[in-house]
């Protein structure tokens, strides 16, 4: 996987890597020539007394290495420029491809691995081809370089390397062998300890109530314990590598020396050009060690690859049908027919044959047991995931054949748990609308009964929202996040018990608001609290999965016992009635 994803995000960048590889190439020539000057200084110069020679091939090689430093400078310079580029796609790249992702994709996968996947894993494919542009690239033209300039100085003396390159390559290939699998369960490990992490931060509070900071530290210690363990074995592995190319390299050169020194002796063989062979061997070995290197990091690179191409090739479940028209829809009307859903590889339906209507300048509501399938129904309506069977429109738009924007353009969506961005109280109100005036934010505020803990911010509008909107209270986000909702104007309301954490005279008072400012669009309230809901248009009773009445508050008091025993487990009969 490796290959083909460089392939695809590295063919912006050829010209950059094709400057790498002629400096490379340069730097690597160069550094083939300087051992041959030195052969000549040791034979020509020393041994015959000519200092004048000496001088001249000494200011030769001085000029080479100044050229060498050059060339290897700039091909750095270029490839680190083209390895952080390829980072910087490949992350947005993932983040584009998550940002489509529907509810099922983000339930398969889980935020941990994604988190993982777009920094560990890009970074290690970032540094694959960084090294490669770096040193890859220069042990190839060195490796087989230093094979031919070693035959040009010695023919015989070369034979050595038939016996030290095969050795080297085999010893290697067999602890690399060993280290593809380790990799693969270091990545694992490290999207644990991102998940353990992630959902400590956030669950913090409900660690302190239960007194569990030291299970939860326990439990943080027992993920960091299994990746350092796996981390350790992977360490072992390439505490070997080293010394095995080293031991190989030292007895090549003793070796080298060996029989160098015998054919010296025997006249056959001058001084200096057994050294030049012996730094061609060191470089020829070197060449090798550094494509070591690049085989140690080649294994994690092929596996986050793998991980990162997983991301990038998974389809997601709520996409436009090829040719689907852009339409606006302004209506706001919402009809569900015969709706089943199901999430995927579960046994049986959550919602089955779902039948509701929604009408501008209504309000429908739906109110049903814990777990009979409220939220996941309201999840139909603007497409966070695809009905298994029967229908789904807006306008008369069966949601299947418009594109996602279009129909969440139409929809202003309160969710059970309101989120807030890090910025200010303007900019969470302005993300649905970005162009909305002063006056209108403060018009939105008003109506979803938040201008007093506003007004009392120092900054008001400009009053900072941390990540989450961790630095107000639940109701206050509550509040926050309706009126974000309302800044859109949008056709359909969908609120998603979105008046929970609200006592009941802001409740009440947030609701009469709210007619002023709806009466022209559709609202959709999922609630618990029987006050909330019982002046509703339409009441839409779920039971298990399954529409068990539809009417206004007395009709389902009167026809619906299933609505009756909610509501008689809030109000007494009196205040039913």
């Amino acid at each position: 996987m490796l290959i083909p994803l460089l392939r695809t995000y590295l063919a912006p960048y050829k010209r950059p890597i094709a400057l790498v590889l002629v400096f490379q190439l340069t730097q690597t020539l160069a550094n083939l020539y300087l051992p041959g000057l030195n052969a000549d200084i040791i034979d020509k110069g020393i041994v015959g007394g000519d200092t004048g020679f000496i001088i001249d091939t000494g200011m030769t090689m001085l000029a080479i290495t100044v050229l060498q430093v050059l060339c290897t400078v700039i091909a750095v310079y270029f490839g680190a420029r083209t390895s952080m580029a390829l980072g910087r796609d490949l992350r947005a790249g993932v983040f584009g491809k998550v940002e489509t992702f529907a509810a099922r994709e983000m339930t398969q996968l889980g935020a941990p691995t994604l988190i993982t996947r777009t920094t560990n894993d890009v970074q290690q494919v970032q540094l694959i081809v960084f090294m490669a542009l770096t040193l890859l690239v220069a042990a190839p033209i060195m490796a087989f370089g230093g094979v031919f300039m070693a035959l040009r100085q010695d023919v015989q003396l070369s034979g050595l390397l038939l016996l030290v390159i095969p050795t080297l390559i085999v010893s290697i290939g067999l602890v690399i062998r060993q280290m593809r699998p380790l990799f693969r369960q270091m990545q694992t490990k490290i999207d644990t300890i991102n998940g353990v992490m992630r959902e400590q931060i956030m669950g913090i509070r409900v660690i302190r109530a239960f007194v569990k900071e030291d299970y939860e530290a326990q439990r943080f210690g027992d993920a960091n314990r299994d990746n350092m363990e796996v981390a350790i074995a992977v360490g072992r592995l390439m505490s070997m590598m080293f010394p095995i190319v080293m031991l190989i390299m030292n007895a090549s050169v003793v070796l080298a020396t060996l029989f160098g020194g015998y054919r010296i002796s025997s006249g056959q063989l001058d001084v200096g050009t057994l050294t030049a062979f012996q730094n061609y061997l060191v470089q020829i070995l070197m060449s090798v060690m550094m494509a070591t290197f690049m085989l140690m990091l080649w294994p994690r690179a092929e596996v986050s690859a793998e991980r990162i191409t997983e991301i990038l090739q998974t389809e997601p479940s709520v996409l436009a049908p090829d040719g689907a028209p852009r339409v606006q829809l302004r209506g706001g009307r919402v009809d569900l027919h015969g709706a089943s859903f199901a999430f995927p590889g579960a046994e049986q339906d959550v919602l089955h044959e779902i039948d509701l209507v929604a009408r501008p300048g209504e309000t429908t509501a739906i109110i049903g047991s814990t777990g009979s399938g409220k939220s996941t129904l309201l999840g139909l309506i603007p497409r966070l995931f695809d009905v298994t069977a029967g229908s789904v429109k807006i306008d008369g738009h069966e949601l299947r054949s418009l594109h996602p924007e279009d129909v969440w353009g139409s929809i202003g969506l309160v969710p059970q748990r309101p989120f807030l961005f890090s910025g200010t109280v303007a900019s969470n109100l302005r993300y649905g609308r970005p162009d909305a005036t002063d006056a209108e934010l403060w018009e939105a505020l008003e109506i979803a009964q938040a201008t007093d803990f506003v007004t009392r911010m120092p900054q008001q509008l400009d009053a900072p929202i941390s990540q989450g909107g961790t630095n107000v209270s639940g109701g206050q986000r509550q509040r926050l996040a309706i009126a974000r909702a309302l800044v859109k104007r949008p056709p359909i309301y969908l609120f998603d018990d979105s008046f929970s954490a609200l006592d009941y005279a802001t409740d009440a008072a947030l609701r009469a608001a709210l007619l002023t400012v709806t009466t022209d669009a559709a609202v959709v309230i999922v609630a618990q609290r029987v006050s909330t809901i019982r002046n509703a248009d339409r009441i839409v009773v779920l039971d298990e999965g399954r529409v068990v009445g539809t009417g206004t508050h007395p009709e389902l008091m009167a026809a619906c016992d299933v609505y009756r025993e909610i509501v008689l487990s809030q109000l007494t009969e009196e205040e039913a009635a």
